[in-house]
C-alpha cells in the first residue's frame, strides 16, 4: 500500500511536472510550484530536499508519461514499419495532446539544461539514449522478422528519426505553427515506409 508521504510526493511531480516542462528549470518559481499544488513551501519541501529533486522528479514522470503513450501505440501493432510510423503519427499532431503541448520534455530539459543543470542534462541526456536505443531495437526486429530491409543501419535511423522529431517540434513551438511539423512528419513518414522489404 502507498504511504501518505508517497501520494503526496507523487500528487506534487504530477501538478508541477506539466509546469516545469512549460517554463522550465530557471522559470519555474517556487510560487508557481505552491500555485500549481496548492501546498504551502513548507509542504512541498517537506516532501522533497529542494527544487532540484522536484524538476528530477517532474523530468522523470513527463519522459515517462510520453514513452508510455508511445509504447501503446506501439504494442498495438505486430508489423515494424507500422510500429515505426507510431512516432510521425503522435509528433504530427502533438500540439494536440494536452499534456504534449508544452513540448516534448527532452527537448525542453536539453535546451535549457545543457550548460546550466548538469543533474537534469543528464537525465535528458539517458531520455535520449533510451529512445534511440528501443528505435534501434525496433529496426533490428523488423530486420530479423524480414520486415525491414537487410543493410538498413538502425542506428542512422534513429538518428535521423529522433532529428527530424526534435527539430519540427522546436520550430512548431517557436511559430505556434504546425505546418512545419506536418511536412517534416510526411517527409519521415516516407522515410519509414522507403525502409520496408
Amino acid at each position: 500500500m502507498i504511504s501518505k508521504a508517497e501520494k503526496t510526493r507523487q500528487f506534487i511531480v504530477e501538478q508541477t511536472a506539466p509546469v516545469f516542462n512549460e517554463k522550465g528549470y530557471a522559470g519555474t518559481s517556487l510560487a508557481d510550484l505552491t500555485d500549481a499544488t496548492g501546498l504551502t513551501k513548507g509542504s512541498i519541501y517537506g516532501n522533497f530536499e529542494n527544487k532540484d529533486e522536484v524538476a528530477l522528479a517532474a523530468f522523470d514522470y513527463n519522459f515517462n508519461r510520453v514513452t508510455h503513450y508511445i509504447k501503446e501505440k506501439i504494442l498495438a501493432t505486430e508489423h515494424s514499419i507500422e510500429r515505426l510510423l507510431v512516432y510521425p503519427k503522435v509528433y504530427r499532431n502533438f500540439l494536440t495532446i494536452p499534456f504534449l503541448k508544452p513540448g516534448c520534455p527532452i527537448l525542453n530539459t536539453a535546451t535549457e539544461a545543457d550548460d546550466t543543470h548538469p543533474q537534469l542534462r543528464e537525465r535528458a541526456a539517458k531520455a535520449l539514449s533510451f529512445w534511440k536505443t528501443s528505435i534501434e531495437n525496433q529496426i533490428k526486429r523488423g530486420i530479423k522478422r524480414g520486415e525491414i530491409q537487410a543493410g538498413t543501419r538502425p542506428t542512422e535511423v534513429a538518428v535521423i528519426l529522433m532529428s527530424l522529431i526534435e527539430g519540427a517540434i522546436m520550430q512548431a513551438k517557436v511559430t505556434g505553427k504546425p505546418t512545419g511539423l506536418h511536412i517534416a512528419m510526411n517527409f519521415l513518414a516516407q522515410y519509414i515506409n522507403s525502409l520496408k522489404v
